[in-house]
């Protein structure tokens, strides 16, 4: 039903009684959430397996990026990017816990650091090869604040062992596992989200 408004030009007005236009349910199916993209990020700084991750990165057709304070050499190959960031002790580990979650890994040996990219949902490994996870970080973490605190009064402590061929051999079996493991998570490799395959 429509009214004029007395004195007024004979524009229609509503009066609240019409019926409401019919409002249909949207029955499309809900949009998937898009699937974490496989990347991975290199603590660039004295880590003995870039190549390794490199010969990896290229097999699988994932981004890598090699974050340090200082310049320093990385294949002229796409897929790898080098990040240097401003000078300061945490600078290289702010930017890549920011980056870090689904779909990343991560290359380390800073326990700390580890702990955060753990805790924002990412794999962590370190150049060992040994996988940083939400069960193990805790103990990682305890035992490096212990070593810290009897160095600081001056008791005697080992370092750490000397990095070996297994230990590379080592690192590249978990990254291989890693990446098997966010694959089969429904993360994907840059060929893969573009429709292409691997080699």
């Amino acid at each position: 039903m429509a009214a004029t408004i007395a004195g007024s030009s004979p524009e229609t007005v509503t009066t609240g009684l019409e019926s409401p236009s019919p409002r249909f349910a949207d029955t499309s199916p809900p949009m998937k959430p898009a699937a974490p993209r496989l990347r991975i990020y290199i603590d660039a700084d004295a880590c003995p397996v870039k190549d390794e991750a490199y010969r990896v990165a290229a097999r699988y057709g994932i981004s890598v990026f090699v974050v340090a304070n200082s310049p320093i050499l990385t294949p002229r190959t796409p897929g790898i990017e080098r990040v240097v960031v401003a000078a300061g002790p945490d600078a290289a580990d702010d930017w890549i816990a920011e980056r870090a979650g689904p779909g990343a890994i991560v290359v380390t040996a800073d326990i700390p650091l580890a702990s955060r990219c753990v805790k924002a949902g990412a794999e962590v490994l370190a150049p060992t090869g040994k996988r940083f996870s939400e069960d193990s970080i805790g103990m990682a973490l305890a035992t490096r604040n212990l070593m810290d605190h009897l160095r600081e009064t001056g008791q005697a402590t080992s370092g750490p062992k000397a990095f070996g061929p297994r230990d590379r051999s080592n690192f590249l079996s978990a990254l291989d596992n890693s990446v098997s493991r966010l694959k089969r998570a429904g993360a994907t490799a840059s060929g893969e989200a573009r429709g292409e395959t691997e080699a």
